[in-house]
């Protein structure tokens, strides 16, 4: 995914290595460190990096940076998601093989050294080394990464959680194979050897479930951008010569003539040219009704056929399809951060450093304070500060919690842009709503069509009447010829047409006279109204609607009320935003009758009428200087200077490109319901993200000091190692865990 903008690239590539939050800060700082590199970013959650950088820097320098610390990034292929998918699919199932062997080699060494140990009446022959031999590979092979990782990161002054499991398991196994093949050192002293290899084998085996665990539980995150890629079929059938050939997807271009069959997904966004069928618009409209295709109708990827089939012309293909770009946000969205995520990244940044430095002053003081046992008690407070302190839980508390909202807000038609929106919009108190296209249909219809009575033949004045519109270039003349075709009737053969500039139009049929138009024009014609049609006329008015005149030469025929429909679900979804306490306003610029109409029938008190583009932007700037956290909706392009204003910029989805790039929010329905929905999204994602950060701090300003042994004091019990890498295990898995619940999160 890659943008240029004035010799910037902006490009995210795939990161592979990753295990814990701090690994992500490191790849974040040896991207910025590269010459050339204006910014970059890492999001661990969805194991992502982006950089802004020169077009002379190239992506081989970007991959050997990363490199130099243990890591990689996917860079020129023409799949990355899929290699990234294919080195995770690979890197699970090692981890599932080294979970397995650790755990096995693990157990003998645990129930040796819990009911056989050396010095005890059931003492095992040889026990300890045998254990040494069980440890080795479990803590050298078996857990190699962490030393070899750890060590690449110590080259570039760096450290992370491969540093602190490394560390720990390292001195304890160390200090205990000394103690096996040398237990006189601690005899001569009058004190007995302790040795602590299961504490170094199960420390892997636990942190290597709690990653096993933790990979299964982020790919879940995800599952909604997995979703939308399913919809994007891998081969495609196209006419070239009249010859039908099978090709892929990717290979597709602009022009293409492609044949859809019945049950088939459309590949990329065109437009009908030949056959007709019912195609399944749903992952685009949020609607469950197939929509009917014949010739010249618009066709988008990844929606899918019915019964019929059809060919059509290829218009947009690969990264602009409408689908393609739902990908790209969710994608963008999902490896965005959110304003508390980048406290928590400085956190994390300087948190491993802080946590040898405690483990170091824990081993001092056990020293200079532990009495008799004091060398012995230091090791193992020091070891079990470096296993319980690992940052994964801190670090994977906000990205988890933003990938599953963003992913659950796009299985519910919202699409989000970035975190910061999605954290913000809770807060929202002030609304601001376009009419036009946000509250109405944005597609000015017919509601009635009322003749005068006594007309000798209305079929051949409807005639005429469609004959006449179909000419008028007129907006509101498209409504009419819309309504008589419905009604199945054919045009009347016009002898003359006229268009009058602010008036309407004129013509003659069969030597007879008529006009369509408004109030001036029939005045200006001198023809007869009766008063039931004047009365009507007026009421129509009064509703906001549009009265339109069809007359001969001596009378008028009919009139037509035309209105921009207030959509069926605007009322409900303005009366459910204000019971949640937040003010609606409307903004229009149409007049204040029509805008005083259309709010009475949505039950709105805030509305105001005759507005230019840039008096919405200011109306936006004057309820922010109000202390209003201020969300603007719109869907045309003269609401997008609005919409950058606003905290919370939300698009109407069958809106304008432009207001769709500048919100960060975009619904793809129409439907006006789904704003409660996102405020109700945001709502319960921001909790999410504060029960995750609670947690993860709570858990290790608990267990630090337990683990450095602050309890020996008042009931001497010092925490095992191996019960620190389990509960270390245990937080990385609950937090993720707390936010897969949004999964099951009605909206």
């Amino acid at each position: 995914m890659e943008t240029t903008i004035e010799n910037h690239i902006k490009q995210t590539f795939p990161v592979l290595g990753m295990t814990c939050a701090a690994c992500a800060v490191s790849v974040e700082s040896m991207l910025k460190s590269v010459k050339g590199v204006h910014d970059a970013g890492v999001n661990y959650a969805n194991q992502t990096a982006w950089a802004d950088y020169d077009d002379s820097v190239t992506t081989t320098e970007l991959q050997n940076a990363v490199r130099a610390i243990g890591y990689d990034l996917v860079v020129d292929v023409e799949d990355p998601q899929q290699v990234q998918q294919e080195a995770q699919l690979a890197h699970y199932n090692e981890l599932k093989n080294r979970t397995i062997w650790a755990s096995v080699l693990s157990l003998p060494i645990v129930i040796i050294g819990m009911f056989f140990m050396e010095g005890s009446a059931r003492a095992l022959p040889y026990g300890n080394w045998i254990m040494m031999a069980l440890a080795a590979p479990v803590v050298f092979i078996l857990g190699r990464s962490f030393f070899t990782n750890a060590f690449k990161q110590a080259r570039h002054g760096r450290a992370n959680m491969d540093t602190l499991v490394a560390l720990s398991t390292g001195i304890a196994f160390i200090f205990s194979a000394f103690n096996t093949i040398y237990p006189e050192f601690w005899h001569a002293r009058g004190l007995h050897a302790h040795v602590y290899f299961e504490a170094a084998a199960v420390v892997i085996a636990f942190i290597s479930l709690g990653k096993l665990m933790e990979e299964k539980a982020k790919s879940n995150t995800s599952s909604a951008l997995k979703k939308l890629m399913g919809l994007q079929p891998k081969t495609v059938t196209i006419i070239q010569d009249g010859i039908e050939t099978e090709i892929p997807v990717a290979e597709v271009k602009v022009g293409h003539i492609i044949v859809i069959k019945p049950g088939e997904k459309i590949p990329v966004d065109g437009v009908t040219t030949n056959g007709n069928s019912f195609v399944d618009e749903s992952m685009i409209s949020g609607e469950p009704v197939a929509v009917e295709k014949t010739k010249g109708e618009k066709v988008f990827a990844g929606t899918i056929n019915q019964k019929g089939s059809f060919v059509f012309e290829a218009k947009k293909v690969g990264g602009d399809t409408i689908l393609a770009q739902i990908i790209k946000m969710v994608q963008q969205a999902q490896g965005s951060k959110a304003p508390v995520q980048k406290l928590v990244d400085k956190i994390a940044g300087i948190f491993v450093p802080v946590v040898i430095v405690i483990a170091i002053l824990t081993f001092v003081a056990w020293m200079l304070l532990g009495g008799e046992n004091a060398f012995t008690h230091a090791l193992l407070t020091s070891v079990t500060v470096l296993v319980i302190a690992c940052p994964c839980a801190l670090g994977l508390a906000t990205p988890t919690a933003i990938m599953v909202g963003v992913g659950k807000g796009a299985e519910n038609n919202i699409l989000i842009k970035d975190a910061e929106s999605l954290e913000l919009a809770h807060k929202v108190n002030a609304i601001i709503l376009d009419k036009t296209g946000t509250i109405t249909e944005g597609k000015p219809a017919v509601t009635q069509i009322i003749w005068e009575k006594g007309i000798p033949d209305q079929s051949i004045a409807g005639q005429v009447l469609l004959a006449m519109e179909s000419r008028s270039e007129h907006p509101l003349a498209e409504a009419v010829v819309n309504r008589l075709k419905k009604e199945q009737i054919q045009k009347a053969p016009l002898q003359s047409f006229d268009s009058i500039t602010g008036q309407g139009v004129r013509a003659v049929s069969n030597g007879i006279t008529y006009f369509v138009g408004n109030k001036n024009l029939i005045s200006a014609a001198a023809v007869v109204i009766s008063e039931e049609l004047i009365a009507l006329a007026e009421k129509w008015q009064q509703d906001a609607q549009t009265v339109v005149y069809f007359a001969d030469n001596r009378n008028v025929l009919a009139i037509i009320a035309i209105a921009d429909k207030v959509k069926e679900t605007s009322r409900q979804a303005i009366a459910k935003l204000q019971d949640m306490g937040i003010e609606v306003y409307m903004l229009t610029g149409d007049n204040k009758q029509t805008a005083a109409a259309v709010a009475g029938q949505i039950g709105l008190h805030h509305y105001k009428a005759e507005v230019m583009p840039s008096e919405k932007a200011a109306f936006v700037k004057q309820l922010q200087a109000e202390g209003k956290i201020v969300a603007m909706v719109g869907d045309g392009i003269n609401d997008s200077h609005a919409l950058a204003q606003a905290d919370v910029s939300i698009a109407m989805g069958k809106g304008s490109d432009i207001a769709m790039d500048v919100a960060k929010m975009t619904l793809i329905t129409s439907d006006l319901n789904m704003i409660p929905k996102a405020l109700k999204l945001s709502s319960k994602t921001v909790k999410t993200i504060r029960q995750n950060l609670f947690w993860a701090f709570i858990y290790n300003l608990i267990g630090i000091p337990v683990a450095a042994g602050v309890l020996y004091s008042v009931n001497g019990f010092l925490l095992d190692p191996m019960l620190a890498g389990a509960a270390m295990a245990l937080s990385s898995v609950s937090v993720v865990g707390n936010s897969l619940r949004l999964k099951a999160m009605k909206l």
